[in-house]
C-alpha cells in the first residue's frame, strides 16, 4: 500500500472543507428564508416577534405600532394577500384594518393579533382603523 503525497492530502482536505462550508451556508440560508416567511421581523417590527398563521404565508405584512400602519402604503400583485399584525405593547390599544370602500373589515385586533385578506382585483384600496380614524393606509394592487 502506498501513502499519498502531502500535497494530495492537503488538496482532499480543502475539497472536503469547501463542501462542508458550502453545505453549512446553504442550510443557514434555507433556515433564514423559512423563518422570514413565518415570523414578523425587520426594522418596523423590532420587538414584535410573532409567528404568523399558515393563512398569512406569502403575504405582504403591515405592522401596526404607535398608532400607525407600517408601511403606510403596501404594493402587492393581483391574488396576493396582505396581513396586518398588531405589534402594540400588550395591554394597550386594539386596532382594526377597515377598507374605506367596504372591501374588508378586520375584527378588533388586540396586541399580537393578525388579520389576513387577499386582493383579487387591481386598484388602490384606502383603509383606516375604525377605533382610531386618524390611522390610515393603502394597498396598491397591480
Amino acid at each position: 500500500m502506498t501513502s499519498l503525497s502531502p500535497g494530495l492530502n492537503r488538496q482532499r482536505y480543502l475539497v472536503r472543507a469547501s463542501i462542508v462550508f458550502t453545505t453549512a451556508l446553504a442550510v443557514m440560508g434555507l433556515v433564514s428564508c423559512l423563518s422570514d416567511r413565518s415570523t414578523v421581523t425587520g426594522t418596523d417590527a423590532s420587538g414584535c416577534n410573532l409567528q404568523l398563521p399558515a393563512a398569512a404565508f406569502g403575504s405582504a405584512v403591515v405592522v401596526i405600532r404607535n398608532f400607525t400602519f407600517s408601511p403606510a402604503q403596501v404594493h402587492v400583485a393581483v391574488g396576493q394577500k396582505v396581513t396586518w399584525v398588531n405589534c402594540e405593547v400588550r395591554g394597550t390599544d386594539s386596532h382594526t384594518s377597515t377598507a374605506d370602500g367596504g372591501k374588508w373589515s378586520s375584527p378588533v385586533l388586540a396586541s399580537g393579533a393578525v388579520f389576513t385578506t387577499d386582493f383579487a382585483t387591481a386598484g388602490t384600496f384606502s383603509y383606516h382603523c375604525e377605533i382610531h380614524p386618524g390611522m390610515t393606509g393603502s394597498v396598491v394592487v397591480q
